[in-house]
């Protein structure tokens, strides 16, 4: 006789055996910590280096050894003369010649000097004005100066200025440095042609 498989024949006295209830996820962070210190453990002691173990040996008394020069000995030392050069080449300063800053010196420039910044230099009229525009925009008295080099090369230079005193010099450099430009403080004569 043939068998219905698809009709199983669940009687009910057989019974599932309980499931086991899942391991939480604490147990779990526990095992991976323990286990990641021992294998750290592990780690650091590859890395350390075994001491020799210190036990006190006799010592032997070492053999008087007769003097005779050795390679250190026959090598000359260094001496340093410069000690007594230094001292034997000191020079006097006069007390009567005044010391002058950076600041007197700048006040004692003739009236015929003047500063200006070059904030760019270029090939193309297109590009010096477009700078001089952005300048412009930040109420700086920008202007393009035309310049011949070598081989007969026209250049446009854009300059801020010109200035007299140092105050507003270091006004507008300030100006063009908190806003990203370069400058070179150029200084030259009034009377001068650009």
């Amino acid at each position: 006789m043939s068998r219905d498989y698809a009709k199983k024949n669940r009687s009910p006295n057989r019974r599932r055996a309980p499931a086991k209830p899942p391991v939480p996820g604490w147990v779990w962070l526990l095992i991976g910590g323990i286990l990641g210190a021992f294998i750290m453990f592990l780690v650091y002691l590859a890395d350390v280096v075994p001491q020799p173990a210190t036990q006190e040996k006799p010592v032997a008394e070492k053999p008087k050894v007769t003097r005779t020069e050795t390679e250190e000995e026959k090598v000359p030392k260094p001496r340093f003369d410069f000690y007594k050069l230094l001292q034997e080449s000191e020079v006097i300063v006069p007390a009567t010649e005044p010391a002058q800053t950076v600041e007197k010196i700048v006040e004692t420039q003739p009236d015929s000097m003047e500063y200006i910044l070059q904030v760019g230099s270029f090939r193309n009229n297109v590009d010096a004005d477009k700078l001089r525009a952005q300048l412009i925009l930040l109420n700086l008295d920008a202007r393009i100066e035309k310049v011949t080099i070598r081989n007969g090369e026209l250049w446009h230079r854009v300059i801020v200025g010109p200035f007299q005193d140092q105050s507003r010099l270091a006004s507008a450099r300030s100006t063009l440095v908190a806003n990203q430009y370069n400058a070179l403080m150029l200084k030259r004569d009034k009377n001068a042609a650009p």
